[in-house]
């Protein structure tokens, strides 16, 4: 199976550990002289850099949080001088101020290895041509797709988001062999070139779709509308961008790029460091980064780790896909909900109703309500009424509590040439 780094990508687990070490030592020590944020939390939880012997001294490390982020906003968590910056990246800003986050040249190139890593596990190499269709910008999604491309070597076509129609008219004239996007917007292209009828002029192999959550049922619709192979990346502007993990051909979770982050698995509640193999919030830290490196990172995504050995040979830690976040989770009447199980029970149904779909909630009478609104399929021949029921008594199984469906006719949802707004919480506006 190809590699990008297969020196690094295989090594064994001791050396990992090993590099690991000597790379967090170095942070550490660098992290307590330069950014004032981490040396008061080491001094106030009595830390000093030496007390960094091994791996398991990690724990005695203060978290990070976008909290911080905001707090420290703009340029108060760099470790080096702001002359070293050659590019700021910055998260959407949709939960409240936005972050930022600096990179070195060293950084950058460090992410392009990252992301390049991904592409040749999804079987790019230099003769590929590569579509980014994530947007451009301060957006990590299409500038760190771009770079990785490059760096193996590939074609890119840097289209960023919009104008579908031309974006697949790219597609079939150039021979856009590899396509990078969010999973919404790749179910946008496949249902558009589903309309055009110019899938058999497609010479798409795989696509590599990261950015908002999707499921496995997903992914089978997306590869059946296009007739590639769809591969989950993972990445955070606070990080590193896509490519922080990634899957290879296997498809049993994504490899995290250990060489350059630690991933830990902590109770999202006490902040525990759990067993191997438990269930629980990813804590990330940046071993390589220069720039603005984060120590013990909440991501707020829910995932297991797997250790195992990969059929792929790859030896770098897999994580299992996120089963929602601590903080988009939706608690209803005092139940926890997660969209991902939304799209899991629409998905089920996908021959009657579309996996295009929005949560409103709402406060009334201090009683929340719980609204789906769900396109139907063109396919859709039967009865509405009895469709609606249908859902509404899966969807109470699945997540224990009832919610009321809408269902519109195809395409009445706005769709979304980025990340997809799935929930509308109104109880916010109280």
């Amino acid at each position: 199976m190809a590699m990008f780094q297969p020196e690094i990508e295989t090594m064994d687990r001791e050396q990992i550990r090993e590099i690991q070490l000597e790379k967090l030592k170095w942070q550490v020590k660098r992290m307590y002289e330069n950014v004032k944020m981490y040396r008061e939390r080491m001094d106030d939880a009595g830390v000093k850099p030496e007390d960094i012997q091994s791996l398991d001294d990690l724990s005695k490390l203060p978290f990070t949080t976008k909290q911080d982020l905001r707090d420290y906003y703009p340029f108060d968590l760099l470790a080096v001088p702001k002359r070293d910056i050659v590019r700021i990246q910055a998260s959407s800003g949709t939960t409240g101020r936005q972050i930022v986050s600096g990179y070195t040249r060293a950084d950058l190139d460090q992410w392009a290895n990252g992301f390049a890593r991904q592409l040749v596990a999804a079987g790019g190499d230099n003769r590929s041509i590569v579509q980014v269709s994530y947007g451009y910008g301060l957006f990590t999604g299409g500038l760190g797709a771009h770079q990785g491309a490059e760096k193996v070597g590939a074609m890119v076509i840097p289209t960023s988001s919009g104008n579908t129609e031309r974006q697949i008219r790219f597609m079939c004239d150039l021979g856009t062999t590899h396509l990078c996007c969010t999973p919404s917007y790749a179910m946008y292209i496949g249902e558009t070139v589903r309309e055009m009828g110019v899938k058999n002029q497609l010479k798409l192999k795989a696509g590599i779709f990261g950015a908002e959550p999707w499921t496995e049922e997903m992914r089978h619709e997306i590869e059946e509308s296009l007739g590639i192979k769809a591969h989950d990346v993972y990445g955070l502007t606070e990080i590193m961008g896509p490519g922080v993990s990634y899957e290879c051909e296997v498809q049993q979770g994504m490899h995290i790029c250990e060489d350059m982050i630690i991933p830990e698995i902590i109770d999202p509640d006490t902040g525990e460091v759990l067993p191997e193999g438990s269930f629980g919030e990813l804590v990330l830290s940046t071993v390589t980064k220069e720039g603005q490196p984060l120590m013990r990172y909440r991501t707020r995504d829910l995932c297991v780790l797997d250790y195992s050995p990969c059929p792929c040979g790859r030896t770098h830690v897999r994580m299992k896909k996120p089963a929602g976040r601590t903080d988009d989770m939706l608690i209803i009447r005092g139940v926890n909900v997660f969209p991902s199980q939304i799209e899991e029970v629409l998905l089920k149904n996908s021959i009657e109703v579309s996996p295009n779909y929005q949560i409103l909630v709402d406060r009334v009478n201090n009683t929340d309500t719980f609204d789906i609104n769900v396109e139907l399929s063109p396919k859709f021949k039967g009865d509405v009424d009895a469709e609606k029921r249908k859902l509404e008594s899966q969807l109470h199984s699945s997540l224990g509590i009832k919610a009321k469906v809408h269902l519109l006719r195809p395409k009445s949802i706005v769709r979304s040439e980025g990340k997809a707004v799935r929930v509308i919480d109104n109880r916010k506006l109280h």
